[in-house]
């Protein structure tokens, strides 16, 4: 309806919905009388029944004049075949086929440009049966397959395997982390806490800096005063 440019209004009121239902009870009751009178039992006796006879008489008796003379009727649209159809969007598969209804089709490579690979396409099926798939109002060309095309994995490059070797003998990991002669110019020692496991000898503690700085200055070898966190 809104491809026609027809504006749907629903018979929400009881008033609309009663001067419909008054028409379909005229079709339903005095319509089918009318066919029984006549010994009608087919389709197209019936069809010339309703042309020639019955909306004749029908029309004569009730219908009415228009307030306005003016003709509101549209014109029919070119594409009105196209409207008037079954329409299903379906997504393109990666290997550009589209599957409808059990039907799969083959889209043209002419298409490439378009980049189709998972975006929607209208499937569009015409009364007289004719296929049309269209995307964003650009028909597309296409073919029909027999059956489902065979799905073909891409395998991807496997990445080569880094063999791991075992360090060196004078790699840096297998070196210990500190020496004796090392740790004998570094100090390591006395720090107020328990003797190391190792047998290292321990580091002077703050107090005991302190005490030789004094002692040093007593000595008259440096003249400053000790400042906070250094000694001379």
């Amino acid at each position: 309806m809104e491809q026609l440019g027809v504006e749907l209004i629903l018979a929400n009121s009881p008033q609309a919905k009663g001067r419909v239902e008054r028409m379909n009870g005229v079709l339903q009751d005095r319509l089918v009388k009318a066919l029984r009178l006549a010994g009608i039992n087919d389709l197209e006796s019936a069809n010339r029944f309703l042309e020639e006879t019955f909306l004749r008489e029908f029309n004569r008796r009730f219908e009415r004049v228009a307030a306005s003379p003016l003709d509101a009727h549209r014109g029919v649209p070119r594409d009105l075949d196209e409207v008037l159809s079954w329409e299903e969007e379906r997504v393109v598969q990666r290997d550009w086929t589209v599957a409808c209804e059990g039907q799969w089709y083959q889209l043209d490579r002419q298409h490439e440009a378009l980049s189709l690979s998972g975006r929607k396409v209208v499937v569009r099926t015409l009364r007289d049966g004719q296929v049309q798939l269209v995307y964003r109002g650009r028909k597309l060309k296409w073919k029909e397959l027999p059956q489902r095309p065979a799905r073909v994995e891409q395998s991807k490059p496997s990445k080569p395997v880094r063999a791991i070797k075992p360090p060196a003998a004078n790699h840096p990991w297998r070196r210990p982390l500190l020496r004796a002669g090392r740790s004998a110019r570094l100090g390591v020692g006395d720090s107020g806490q328990p003797p190391l496991r190792s047998g290292f000898p321990e580091s002077p503690t703050p107090s005991r800096r302190n005490k030789e700085a004094i002692a040093v200055n007593k000595k008259g070898t440096f003249s400053s005063k000790l400042q906070r966190g250094h000694f001379y």
